[in-house]
Order: structure tokens, then sequence, then C-alpha cells
């Protein structure tokens, strides 16, 4: 990775635009895919099951290909690079990141001929950004006490200027340790000792004695063998070689950090250019992107749409700041582009599938033209006839191929029509920051400049605020399967079902007229459906006994049917009742707080008057005083330690 970062540089440098791709140890660590992509999910739902459900994978493959278009030969210079990632700790300061992966996921990758071992073994490290400052202040902290007055490199921040204090177990070795220290200083041939290695903490007092009585003329460092045991190094120094093995040092410190940031940099690279990013379903691969390299995701989808679009600056030498108004990425999403066209061009009809395989072998035939493309010298040559999918770096070249040739079909369009559509083309900026909403029926992306709405021209605005008016939510016994609810509504001709848990989903009617009546399902007719239901699952558990009378009674009023609008204000309501127990919670906090401090007071008020007149007790006058303090504290001390319910 260090030595070919450069040719990154370049490549994302000189690209007219970039596409990316990811591959992850997992999808979802709850709910099924189906249930974790619901086709009735609203923008902020659909965002906060993916942080939910999904943040705890890791990506650790990153695909990226850069595309420059030539001019002279009409056609498009490809770089592809695979990124294999893993948060390896460089140090016991660097962070032990803790990831989770799901069986299927690594299971089909394996499947495709992923090289797990590379990601383990040789995974390019990061660093997020509050990772890394960390890390910097832990450095520039260090160096500045090693320029402190008198003090070594090796100085603890808890060295005293006086002998320290060394536990009895440990005098022994120490003792052994300044004395072949004596005989290096004697000596005339050896400069360096190697200590054996030991435990940090016999370390850490081998660098406190000798800080005390070694001032100057040796220089001390901790090295690690192959197996990663830690062990000193001590070496008998000038003044100015001392300093000159500082300076190296430091540099070696520096050069260790750039090298944890790692793939972070290429990230910041492609952030900081300002350039267009392709991807194809890329809301996962967007907000891994942003989590892993740069911060945790926001609780509020807001505020991931202003992180993602304006956290980081142009410039490189800036950084992060919440008030930036700068790209992170220029986003334009494959998928998005066949979704917002096809309003204006029919363009759905002519694209039945947009899986990511058979998109680019639609869009090699008729009405579409396939880009000309050619490999950089040195670079990875792709034939898609031979189908590498779900290698990073494949998917991200076949994602950009697709882009190349939609762009190029909307230049048809123009009169005269345009053969050649560039990244920067004003055509191209309606689809600019708008993510794909997988599975959605009815909110097609997210838009995150601002409202999730549809610029279709300067005259055209649609904003998506869908009715669903003609959406039912069920609720159901968890023993029902689809066709449970397809017999339901089977008197409604044609439906879709959503998924939402193992006992709820959408029901989406033809017609709006029809909601009505798929009501009065729950009200007038539950009886008959769940005396079928019983006698199915008698069928199902009990086939020996079919036949028999099967009580139903237990089924009685199984399901429920609300409409859309309904779901959404029982879940208001829910939200608004959670939060008011929240608030109300927090105040019965503080309030039992200001009890206990009144009462501590008072124990503390009557331990000291009891311990002043304990002399003579029963005879104070303060006798009286100390029952009605004892009767106060009883009455309340069974409350003192109780919280609320709801923290």
């Amino acid at each position: 990775f260090k030595s070919n970062l450069h040719k990154v540089y370049q490549a994302i440098e000189e690209a007219d635009f970039f596409a990316i791709d990811g591959e992850f140890s997992g999808i979802s660590d709850g709910p099924s895919v189906t249930a974790l992509t619901n086709g009735f999910d609203t923008p902020e739902e659909r965002y906060q099951k993916l942080k939910k459900h999904s943040m705890d994978f890791l990506l650790f493959q990153f695909g990226l290909c850069t595309f420059k278009y030539d001019y002279t030969d009409s056609k498009y210079i490809t770089k592809s690079f695979n990124f294999y990632v893993f948060p390896k700790p460089f140090n016991r300061s660097s962070p032990d990141v803790k990831f989770v992966c799901q069986s299927s996921s690594i299971d089909f990758l394996a499947s495709q001929g992923f090289d797990f071992n590379k990601v383990f073994r040789n995974g390019i490290p990061y660093l997020n950004q509050e990772e890394e400052r960390q890390l910097r202040e832990q450095y520039d902290e260090k160096r500045l006490q090693s320029n402190g007055a008198g003090a070594l490199s090796y100085t603890s921040p808890n060295t005293s200027k006086c002998p320290v204090t060394i536990p009895e177990d440990q005098k022994k070795f120490i003792d052994q340790v300044v004395e072949k220290i004596e005989d290096l200083l004697q000596s005339e041939e050896n400069k360096n000792l190697d200590l054996e290695p030991c435990t940090g903490f016999q370390r850490k007092l081998i660098y406190q004695t000798l800080s005390w009585k070694y001032p100057k003329g040796i220089h001390v460092e901790t090295l690690e063998t192959e197996k990663k045991e830690r062990y000193i190094v001590i070496s008998k120094v000038d003044e100015e070689e001392r300093k000159r093995r500082e300076q190296q040092k430091h540099a070696k410190e520096q050069e260790e950090l750039n090298d944890a940031v790692g793939f972070s940099r290429v990230i910041h690279a492609i952030a900081n250019s300002g350039k267009l990013v392709i991807g194809h379903n890329m809301l996962l691969d967007v907000m891994h992107t942003v989590h892993q390299f740069y911060c945790p995701l926001p609780s509020d989808l807001n505020e991931f749409k202003e992180m993602t679009t304006c956290v980081f600056p142009r410039s490189t030498s800036a950084t992060w700041s919440p008030q930036s108004k700068v790209n992170l990425f220029n986003v334009c999403c494959a998928e998005m582009m066949k979704a917002h066209h096809s309003l204006l061009t029919g363009l759905q009809d002519i694209i039945n599938n947009t899986s990511l395989a058979e998109l680019e072998k639609r869009l090699k035939e008729t009405p579409f033209n396939p880009p000309k493309v050619e490999s950089a010298e040195g670079f990875p040559s792709y034939d898609t006839a031979s189908e590498q999918l779900h290698e990073a770096g494949y998917d991200a070249y076949i994602t950009g191929l697709c882009f190349i040739s939609m762009a190029n079909y909307l230049g048809s369009f123009l009169s005269p029509p345009k053969i050649h559509v560039s990244a920067r083309s004003k055509l191209i900026e309606p689809f600019y920051n708008k993510l794909f909403l997988m599975r959605v029926m009815d909110i097609p992306y997210l838009n995150l400049e601002g409202p999730d709405s549809i610029n279709l021209s300067s005259k055209i605005c649609l904003v998506v605020q869908p009715k669903r008016d003609h959406v039912l939510h069920v609720t159901f016994p968890k023993e029902w399967k689809t066709s449970d609810l397809y017999q339901l509504f089977s008197a409604f001709g044609n439906i879709q079902i959503s998924w939402i848990n193992d006992t709820s989903a959408f029901v989406s009617l033809s017609q709006p007229e029809q909601v009505p009546i798929g009501l009065r399902l729950s009200k007038e007719f539950p009886a008959a459906f769940t005396e079928w239901h019983g006698r199915k699952m008698a069928l199902n558990h009990f086939p020996d006994k079919f036949g028999k009378a099967v009580n139903t009674s237990k089924y009685a009023e199984s399901y429920r049917i609300q409409t859309y609008a309904e779901y959404v204000g029982t879940k208001h309501e829910e939200k608004q009742i959670k939060r008011k127990w929240t608030e109300d919670s927090w105040k019965e906090v503080e309030r039992k707080r200001l009890n206990t401090q009144c009462i501590s007071y008072a124990l503390q008020n009557h331990c000291y008057q009891a311990n002043r007149f304990n002399y003579n007790l029963d005879k104070s006058p303060f006798r009286n005083g100390r029952e009605l303090y004892e009767g106060s504290i009883s009455d309340s001390s069974a409350k003192l330690f109780e919280v609320p319910d709801t923290w």
C-alpha cells in the first residue's frame, strides 16, 4: 500500500470521476434483509435501521475505479484498485476495534473466491478522524516531554527527580539492569545493550530508574521482536548523537502514525478532490465509509446528510468543522439515475432488471451505446465476459461503465444529440447527492442536500410525500406466513406485502377504494378467518388428527388491521409518550437527588449532634430532637436509593 499510494493519488488527481464499491462482513445483525429494506420505509426509518443493524459489520474490501476521458481517441482510460482493509492495531495506544460477521455473507464471499487471509494478515489499517487526532496529541505530548528541561525521550510523565521507590520483589531485577549498564559504560568495545524482554511494569521501573541515575550519556528506547515481545535497548551516546537519534525517532513515529491512518488517506483524497463519485445501491457504502473512516454516524438523518455533504472542507490542510459547506462526495447513484430519468423518457420500460450484472448487459444493447474503455498500463484489465462480480474493484468498474452508458443516453435527447456527456455536464447535476432507496415502492431516493424531492427540471419539482392511502398495516401471530396474508386479502386481487418483522407487515392494495373494505376484515370477519387459520394449523402440525373438531377460540381477534395514517399516528404518539417519560424520569431523578442531599445533610447533622452529646444522651435536651430525626429518617430510608423505571 505504501509503495503504491502515490499511484492512487495520481489516479484520483487526473480522473474525471470515480466509481466505488464495498464488500462487507455482513448486512444485518437482526432482521432479515427483506425486513431491513421494507418497501414502505421512510428515509428516516431506512437510515435508522441500517445504522442500528449494519454498522457493526466491517467494510473490509473497498473497490475504486477512476475514469479519465481521452478526447483524442474518444475513449475512457481506467485505473482500478482493490483495497483489503482491516483495523489492525499498530501499537498499544491504537484502537482495538470490535466487529461482527454474518455467516451467510462470509459463505457467499468464500464461494466467490474472496481472499480472507489477505484481509486479516495483510489488510490496510485505518483511523477515523477522532482516533487520528488523539494519537497525534499523544505523540505531540510525548515529544514535548522529551524536549523539556533536562528530560530525556524515555522519561515517563510521572518520573520523579528523586530516587524511585522499587518494590522488594523487583529490587534484584533492577540492580542487575543497573550493573549491566555500568559494565556498558566502562566498556570501550560495546556501544549497545539489549535487555531481555520483560513486563510493562518492569520497563516502567527501568525508565524511571535510568532517568534519575543517568540523566546524560545514554539513549534508551523500546523495540519489539517478531513475536511481539517488547524489550529495551540502551546505547552510549554523546549529546549530539542523542539529539540525532531523537530526530530519527520522531520521524519514525510520524511514519508509524501515517501508516496507522492508512486507507483513510485514500478516502480523504477522494473527498478533497470534490469530484463525482458513482455507486450502485450505494447508501450502505456511503454509511460505512463515513462511519469507518471519519466518525460514528449521528442519530439523526438530517445530521447524517449534513455530515456526508458538508463536513469536509476542500482544503487538505483544514480540519473538520461542522460549519464547513463543502461536499464530502458529489455522489451519483447509478440506480438513482435509472429511477429518476424514467419519469421523463420511459427508461424503466427499457430496463427491467437493475442488478449490477444484468444492468451492465442491458446497457450494451440498443438504444444504448457501450463506451470505449481501456485500462491504463500496469493496471487490471477486466473482461466483462468473464464476470468477476463481488470483487470490489470489478464491481466499481462495471458501475462506472453503466454510468457512462446512461449519461450518454441522456445526451441523445439533446438537439443536436451529444455522443459524449462528461461527468461535469449540466445534464448530470440533477442526480448529484441522491442515493437510491432499494425496494422502497414510492420514495425513489434519499436526497443528501435537502428535502427528499425530485427536481425533474427548472419547471418541475415532485416532492416525495406519498399519501399511502392504499396501504394497510397488519399485526398477526408469529406463526403466520406470507400465504396467510394472501389468504386474508384474497378477495382484493393483486396485493403487495412488505414484512416489517415476524408479527407485522404492510399490505398494499391495488386501489385506495378497497381500504374501507379491508378495515372491515378486522371488525366483522375475524372468526371466519381464524377458523380457517386454525384448521390450516391443524393440517400442518397434526395431519393424523385433521378432520376432527378444532377449537379456534384461542385465535379469535388474532390479527389487527389499521390504515397507514393510523399506524404513523400511533408511532408518533408512542414517540411523544416515550420522550415525556424520559423527561419526567429525569425530573424525578433530580428531585430524589435533592431529597437525598437533604437527608444526607440531616444524617451528618444528626451524627454531629449525637457525637457531641453522647456522654449523657438520655439526659440531653436534644433527646426529643434525636427521636424526631430518627422518625423522619426511618420514614424516608426505603426511598433513598429508588430510581425511576425509565431512564
